[in-house]
């Protein structure tokens, strides 16, 4: 956590100095963003930004990709062997529904909306690279696609994405991404290989008793003690289940039941998520809240109506990708903490479907800076970030696309 890293600091020596003079206007297009936040596939507004600065700076685009996903190409001009490969690159562009309560000249204006998880800056720096490229074709070969996504806070729009095509024509052969974090500080860069984040698992649950008065409990089946007996028991799938040696989570974040103290409820609501880093446990973790919810039922005469769903798979990174993402790391970020590679969250990410489709890199940049008081939590209603972050966050793009191509 923030916490545990007190001191935020970025050596911008190391961004070339296009870039470093591009920083102020990659700053003006994300306050822009932030002032007009948009919910899952409804991001008319920041679509129709990201489409006018491709277009004013010449780069070949498609819009209306999965409702308001964009993808834009770019083709490196410099000789080699790699001009017939392509690297992709994602930025997510959604915001949530929190009340913003930042008091900053760029506050958003839509009421309700934010973008409380750093999505106006991926935007932001994806710009910022794509206008760096296109000037500067001459230093890389190959081809960039640039995939602007909908809708990464759900229901999830790489998925849809990638079913329209976003991988072909021509064909991705690798794909990196980043994600502004609050979780490290300013000057460091979280990059690992293997699971980054985990997989998102949902469930509902109604317990069906039989109610009556709180005096006469023989005359019923009481669903509130069905449901307590159901939370106990769930929390035993990891710790009697799951190696130790392995991670997962169930968590039931929700229960209602009854009207008043002295009747007992004929049903009791619940519902809870799950996550875990290892593929290995898809539907297992399932199998097993539906048999414990089953047995306890049985037990006591009630019944139950269960629905369970997958939202994400695990974030699982490659291994020369990450390696690659690494060594640029290395190269750009001269702090003390530098790169971080214990950085894993059981957050989920649908950047994980691209990563199931071909090799990638998923990476989180450090964007906390507890000394200027923007060290909030995602999600929180006062989330914001040091926005030195963002000239780091194009370096590493550039740089990650000029190493890749120039691997052979």
């Amino acid at each position: 956590m923030v916490s545990t890293f007190p001191n935020a600091s970025a050596d911008l020596s190391q961004v070339r100095l296009d870039i470093r003079s591009l920083h102020p206007q990659i700053i003006e297009w994300r306050r822009l963003i932030h002032q007009k936040p948009e919910l899952a596939f409804k991001e008319e507004i920041t679509s129709k930004l990201v489409s006018q600065k491709l277009t004013e700076w010449g780069i070949e685009h498609q819009t209306g990709i999965a409702k308001t996903g964009i993808v834009a190409s770019i083709k490196g001009s410099k000789p080699g062997e790699s001009n017939h490969q392509v690297l992709a690159i994602r930025a997510d562009m959604d915001a949530l529904p929190v009340h913003e309560m930042n008091e900053v000249s760029y506050k958003s204006q839509h009421e309700g909306v934010m973008h409380a998880c750093g999505h106006d800056g991926h935007t932001a720096i994806a710009l910022g690279t794509a206008y760096y490229l296109q000037q500067h074709r001459h230093s890389f070969a190959g081809t960039v696609k640039i995939i602007f996504q909908p809708a990464e806070e759900g229901p999830g729009g790489a998925k849809p994405m990638i079913e329209a095509g976003v991988l072909k024509n021509p064909d991705v052969d690798a794909i990196i991404g980043l994600h502004l974090w609050n979780n490290l500080p300013l000057g460091t860069v979280g990059v690992r290989n293997g699971a980054l984040m985990a997989a998102v698992e949902s469930f509902r649950c109604t317990i069906l008793g039989k109610g009556g008065h709180g005096a006469m409990p023989d005359q019923t089946v009481d669903s509130v003690v069905v449901a307590a007996q159901v939370v106990n028991a769930l929390q035993t799938i990891v710790s009697r289940n799951v190696s130790p040696i392995e991670s997962a989570v169930v968590t039931v974040g929700e229960l209602h039941a009854g009207t008043k103290g002295n009747i007992i409820a004929d049903t009791a609501r619940m519902s809870g998520t799950v996550r875990y880093f290892n593929p290995k446990f898809a539907g297992f973790i399932q199998e097993r809240v539906e048999k414990i919810i089953a047995g306890i039922c049985e037990i006591h005469g009630a019944n139950y109506d269960l629905e369970y769903w997958g939202l994400y798979p695990p974030t699982i990174n490659n291994v020369e990708m990450a390696e690659l993402v690494r060594s640029v790391a290395e190269e750009v970020v001269e702090t003390p903490l530098g790169i971080v590679p214990e950085c894993q969250t059981m957050g989920g990410e649908d950047m994980s479907y691209f990563l199931q489709e071909i090799p990638g890199c998923y990476f989180f940049l450090g964007s906390a800076n507890p000394q200027k008081d923007l060290a909030y939590p995602h999600h929180h209603p006062r989330f914001n970030f040091d926005e030195t972050a963002l000239a780091m966050g194009v370096e590493m793009f550039v740089r990650c696309v000029e190493k890749y191509f120039d691997r052979e």
